[in-house]
Order: C-alpha cells, then sequence, then structure tokens
C-alpha cells in the first residue's frame, strides 16, 4: 500500500476517534472568510478548549460511515470545516455563533452526542449558557424558597429588635 494511503487511513481513524469522543460536532460552512478571521477564530476556539480543522468529505463520510452514522452523507457537500467540543455540549458552538457574522462563516448542522441536530438547534445551543452557570441558577433557585421563609421567619424578631432599640435610644 502508499503511504499516501496509509495517512488518509490514519486520518480516517483520527476523525472518528475525534467524533467519537466530542460532545457536539458542529460542521461549519467557511467559504468565503479571510485568513485574519479565521485565525482569529482558531484562536478562540482553542481558547474554549475545542478543536477546529478542515477535512476532505470524502474522509468525514467514510469516518462517519464506519461510526453508523449514516444521515450526513448528502449534507457533506461544499466547503465545510468541523469544530469538535470535548468538555461541554455548547463551547464550540457558542464561539462559531458569536464569529458567524463577522467572520461571514454559517453553522450547517451537528452532532449532539452522535444524534443530527439542524443549524436551528445549533443556534438555540450556542445561546444557552455554560453547565457551570446552568448549575448555579438551579441551585439559586432551589435555594430561594429557603431564603424566603428565613427572612419572614425572622421579620417579626428583626422588628421587635428595632422597637426596643428606638426605645432605648429614646430615653
Amino acid at each position: 500500500m502508499s503511504a499516501n494511503f496509509e495517512n488518509k487511513k490514519k486520518l480516517v481513524q483520527d476523525i472518528k476517534d475525534k467524533i467519537s469522543r466530542a460532545k457536539c460536532v458542529v460542521f461549519v460552512d467557511y467559504k468565503g472568510i479571510n485568513v485574519a478571521n479565521d485565525t482569529e477564530l482558531r484562536n478562540k476556539i482553542r481558547e474554549a478548549g475545542c478543536e477546529y480543522h478542515v477535512y476532505k468529505n470524502r474522509l468525514v463520510k467514510l469516518a462517519l460511515s464506519e461510526l453508523n452514522i449514516s444521515c450526513l452523507d448528502d449534507k457533506l457537500e461544499g466547503t465545510l470545516a468541523i469544530a469538535f467540543s470535548f468538555d461541554g455540549e455548547t463551547e464550540a458552538a457558542s464561539v462559531i455563533d458569536k464569529m458567524a457574522e463577522k467572520a461571514g462563516i454559517s453553522m450547517k448542522f451537528g452532532l449532539l452526542d452522535q444524534n443530527y441536530i439542524d443549524d436551528t438547534a445549533l443556534k438555540a445551543l450556542a445561546k444557552l449558557p455554560s453547565k457551570e452557570v446552568l448549575i448555579a441558577q438551579l441551585l439559586g433557585m432551589l435555594q430561594a424558597p429557603a431564603t424566603g421563609l428565613c427572612r419572614v421567619l425572622n421579620g417579626p424578631v428583626s422588628g421587635l429588635a428595632r422597637c426596643l432599640n428606638g426605645i432605648a435610644t429614646k430615653n
């Protein structure tokens, strides 16, 4: 076998590995992006803990078919880049959504836990806060009733204390 064929086999294996490890995979139409915007996008993707690569569509199709993901075969056309989000579901989509208008790119479709999602769902996913923020909001909502109850129960006691303090300072 030729060295080129072996390199392509390794590349397909690498694509399969990244897709299977990623929580979210975003397919991006990068047609029309300039070098400065592409560099900025790659830097922001890297800062978010994600990866961004351009592969030949044929190699991506091979990797997807080996992973038994066949619903994307007709969608893998044109200039596509792939952003992989390994730590969380929203990071890659969020960075690409923020850069889309400036860079002239668009999210075409994606995979969320290896299930197909369209561009509308990707945009909604990009608007979600990070997992840590969502957990903090949930804890705040769970803590709110107890905090309110403490304030209500503490109200009469603090009112009595203010009255006694007023009487003491008046005399």
